[in-house]
């Protein structure tokens, strides 16, 4: 155990006193700070272009009322088209739109005509069709009689509230499946990256000190199964400490930039003031709704099963990541083969996680949630919506036995192929490993 203690120890330290570590632990607050700022100007940004457009109205669309929108100059003329092209060429005008007549207020599909040499941009293409289907519908109504207080009193929103059937079980509101949903993704997706990212590095480390020659070194003084897992525990040590130094300085980068820079972190910073007071209203109360339903979610149950399928699923993958970088040749090209068996039991749960989202409790839901190479990312997901105990128990189960036991094959690996050089390893080889003595 000494020696275990002494390979995660040096695991952590050379790692957690890196420029690279460093770096990236304490710049990426900043990067996000950075990328909400692009983000924010990015979705703000509108050009303040004019295009001046030469407009032929035969359905009386457009002339029937101004048209406000800022983007367009439009001058309508009555002439044959060819007289109205030659216009367009000969003065400044971008292009010509011509509007054919509406056979009937039953039209459910209008064909309008844009001659121009150059094409409109898609954001101008948008906003022009945009404006001519509020105009056709403003059309619509005055020949139908129809005014638009009249149609404002035939749209109604309709919100399903859940009420318990059984006395004791915890009322909740309309929100609730909305924010089940939310946080089961945000933990399906958590467990994705983590288990990509910190494997991959595992491997990575492996197969650099395999070619580098550094671990005959090692296993003279150390058996390759304890230096496999003081690699994997190491590793895991600095990806959790990476992500509580995060959990900290983002929130309080994204604190200081609001408070005392004056910078607007809200993800509705560039739209700020144009937000109508009963939208706020409403956008107000939605928040308290989603506030009270994290507050009544059991966290009791929810926090504890994702940090145990957290750790197993990391120990499982990690595990498999390190027996891979101990197969692997020179060529880290060659990496691609061998993982990715590995790697598509992880992608695939990433898209069952979204059928798990919308039917937490499907047969698909269910059986992916007891798969252990799956159950990692499904389970915490599938914990969110009051899954069964026996259900939980029986995957926490499962996982473990896995869990012990593709450590214990990729120990069997490990111990040989981290001595091996040359070409890479093939299955056939793997299995042999495996089965040798």
């Amino acid at each position: 155990m000494h020696k275990l203690w002494l390979i995660i120890k040096r695991e952590y330290l050379t790692r957690v006193k890196s420029k690279t570590f460093l770096l990236t632990t304490f710049l990426t607050p900043v990067g996000i700070l950075a990328f909400i700022l692009i983000l924010g100007w990015i979705m703000s940004y509108k050009s303040d272009k004019t295009v001046n457009i030469l407009v032929k109205d035969e359905a009386g669309i457009l002339e029937a009322t101004p048209v406000t929108n800022k983007k367009f100059v439009l001058k309508f003329e009555d002439a044959n088209l060819e007289t109205l092209k030659g216009k367009v060429k000969d003065e400044a005008y971008q292009g010509l739109l011509y509007l054919p007549k509406l056979d009937s207020i039953g039209v459910s599909n209008y064909k309008a005509w844009y001659y121009a040499d150059k094409t409109l941009d898609l954001e101008s293409t948008y906003s022009l069709s945009s404006t001519i289907r509020s105009k056709i519908k403003e059309f619509k109504m005055r020949k139908m009689g129809l005014r638009a207080e009249q149609l404002r009193l035939l749209k109604t929103h309709v919100s399903i509230d859940p009420e318990p059937l059984s006395e004791g079980v915890e009322d909740k509101s309309s929100m609730a499946g909305v924010v089940a949903s939310a946080v089961g993704g945000v933990m399906g997706y958590f467990m994705f990256i983590i288990i990509i990212m910190y494997g991959t590095m595992i491997m990575r480390s492996v197969s650099e000190e395999k070619i580098n020659r550094i671990v005959e070194i090692i296993i003279s003084s150390v058996k390759p199964f304890y230096l496999m897992l003081g690699k994997i525990i190491g590793v895991g040590g600095v990806g959790f400490t990476q992500l509580a130094i995060w959990l900290v300085t983002v929130p309080l980068v994204m604190f200081g930039a609001n408070r005392f820079l004056g910078v607007d972190t809200h993800p509705t910073v560039g739209v700020k003031g144009k937000i109508p007071a009963e939208v706020t209203s409403s956008l107000m109360e939605k928040a308290t709704q989603v506030m009270t339903e994290l507050g009544h979610m059991n966290w009791w149950i929810i926090l504890p099963v994702f940090i145990f399928f957290f750790i197993a699923g990391y120990l499982m993958y990690a595990a498999l990541f390190a027996a891979l970088g101990s197969a692997i040749g020179e060529d880290m090209n060659d990496a691609q083969s061998l993982t990715f068996p590995v790697m598509l039991p992880i992608i695939i749960s990433t898209y069952i996680m979204f059928s798990v989202i919308k039917e937490p409790h499907s047969p698909l839901a269910f059986w992916s949630s007891l798969f252990p190479l799956t159950s990692p990312i499904i389970m915490p997901v599938r914990a969110v919506y009051d899954t069964p105990w026996w259900q939980l128990l029986l995957s926490m189960a499962i996982l473990a036995i896995t869990v012990v036991g593709l450590v214990w094959l990729s120990g069997r690996i490990y111990r040989i192929g981290i001595l091996m050089y040359g070409k890479k390893a093939s299955y056939k080889d793997l299995i042999k490993w495996i089965r040798t003595k």
